[in-house]
């Protein structure tokens, strides 16, 4: 057996600190498997950048990022602009973890070092936005802020439950914002709108069916755009996405993309990958087919 090299950078404090008990077993496994691993754990914000770009210059074969989306968010960040970028392992250990859902990806970490251990990668794409990197989702709106205004600590105390609990707040507060979108082959729109997603995967805040037609490597984006409405009709729209019905409503906007430009009068934050992105404007670009991940080689496995 060929002794590969990886790079496992991890979160202390994703999702409920399972990494932290895990390590030994994770990186025996790993081992086992034929992969010899060293680790960095993250002390700061940025920090799994850097030791991602760190690794891709010291030649690693792989480099793993075990955490959430916010883990995985800074990983490809520090490889995106390499010219030579190992494939990436995951071990999905967050509190929401959606690009691992929408992989298939294990959530159990002995399946997800299996998986890693099997070396079986697929192409995928990312997207640009200014100059920064994403993975699975960005957007804009005073709901997608929720993800990054929720405290680390409130996250690892009760998970997922502190994104409900920080939703239901600012529900109430909802209100419309005015954009223009110029996508190519599309064209222009322009609305007043209480949310946008632009996502490079199906799976998006924990909803399977958000963007249903997306793919991983069709190098398009799919575009949701939720126009002005109020809270019921928000409220309604919201069951509908559950079942992926959402997209033939009159208050939804849906398309298929490779480049757009969104620009707006008013101040809009940034949502990338669950991350504060900087605000609007801003140019989401699709870098087709720009990232190795490990994956399972059947398809058979799920995040579940």
């Amino acid at each position: 057996m060929t002794i590969k090299r990886a790079r496992l950078i991890y979160n202390p404090t994703s999702g409920r600190e399972e990494i932290k008990r895990r390590l030994p077993d994770i990186l025996q496994r790993l081992e086992r498997g034929g992969i010899e691993t060293s680790c960095h754990a993250t002390s700061s914000e940025g920090d799994a950048t850097i030791a991602a770009a760190e690794a891709a210059d010291r030649g690693f074969d792989y480099i793993i990022a075990a955490g959430g989306d916010g883990t995985l968010y800074e990983v490809i960040n520090g490889l995106a602009e390499k010219e030579v970028r190992p494939p990436l392992g995951i071990l999905p250990l967050g509190t929401t973890n959606d690009f691992a859902r929408a992989l298939g990806i294990p959530k159990h970490w002995e399946y997800a070092c299996d998986l890693i251990t099997q070396q079986y990668t697929r192409p995928i794409d990312l997207g640009r936005a200014n100059n920064r990197y994403f993975i699975n989702i960005a957007g804009g709106g005073s709901l997608t802020e929720l993800t990054y205004e929720v405290p680390s600590k409130l996250k690892t105390m009760i998970g997922q439950l502190a994104y409900y609990m920080k939703g239901l707040e600012k529900m109430t507060r909802l209100r419309p914002t005015e954009l223009r979108i110029q996508a190519k082959e599309i064209g222009e729109i322009h609305e007043e709108i209480m949310l946008f997603l632009i996502c490079n995967s199906n799976s998006v805040g924990g909803f399977e069916k958000l963007a249903p037609e997306a793919s991983l490597g069709d190098g398009l984006f799919d575009v949701v755009v939720l126009k002005k409405c109020n809270l019921g009709e928000f409220i309604r729209l919201a069951s509908l996405a559950l079942r992926g019905e959402h997209l033939n409503d009159p208050h939804v906007v849906h398309f298929q993309t490779s480049e757009l430009v969104v620009t707006t009068p008013d101040y809009v934050q940034l949502n990338l990958d669950g991350e504060y992105g900087g605000t609007l404007p801003c140019t989401f670009t699709v870098l087709p087919s720009h990232l190795n991940i490990i994956v399972d080689e059947a398809g058979n496995s799920t995040y579940k």
